[in-house]
């Protein structure tokens, strides 16, 4: 069985596509297609051709080049700033606690184990990078909503910001690869964009 037939989880999978034959028209931007689906719940098809579910979903959405290319950096941007504050943090509460040498020394290890929970912690953002944070994910909002005239900024961030899910979110928007969403809480804020 490949793993394409197969969703034991909640997920969303993206591909970019960008035809090589249909040149742009006058007076308009070059535009990439976001082509998405997901999975509201597990599935495993053994058959396409009888294959029908009501938890199954996919979609498209032509989006401009330069926008998706532009908010992949703000969105990288986002990612290291969010990385400094938590190294700083991390710093901080490492400093306040006297260790001997051997225990410093310990944490240089680094443990494989350990790096995932880090990154799946919810992320304490200072007040210039959750403006930063809102500024991303409101263009992120626009980008991806069926009605983008309507899609007012973001006042609150909509879901658990991780360093996983902003580097989710970055590889989300890189029109190179694909990529595949199942964080709980962004694939539910992103699913709920697409309708």
């Amino acid at each position: 069985e490949s793993r394409a037939a197969n969703a034991s989880n909640k997920e969303i999978n993206i591909q970019w596509y960008l035809p090589s034959l249909a040149g742009p028209s006058n007076n308009s931007e070059t535009k990439v297609l976001l082509l998405y689906a997901y999975n509201t719940k597990p599935i495993n098809i053994s058959n396409i051709k009888i294959f029908s579910s009501m938890s199954m979903f996919s979609g498209h959405l032509w989006i401009p080049l330069a926008r998706v290319v532009s908010l992949r950096e703000k969105l990288s941007n986002l990612k290291q700033q969010v990385e400094m504050l938590m190294q700083n943090s991390k710093s901080l509460s490492s400093a306040s606690e006297p260790r001997s040498f051997l225990e410093q020394s310990e944490t240089l290890k680094i443990i494989p184990s350990k790096i995932p929970k880090m990154n799946a912690a919810k992320v304490h953002l200072d007040e210039k990078t959750e403006k930063m944070a809102k500024r991303c994910l409101s263009e992120v909002k626009a980008l991806l909503s069926a009605v983008p005239a309507l899609s007012l900024p973001l006042t609150e961030i909509p879901f658990d910001l991780t360093l996983q899910s902003i580097a989710s979110l970055e590889d989300m928007f890189d029109p190179a690869n694909g990529c595949m969403i199942t964080e709980e809480s962004l694939f539910n804020w992103i699913i709920s964009l697409f309708h």
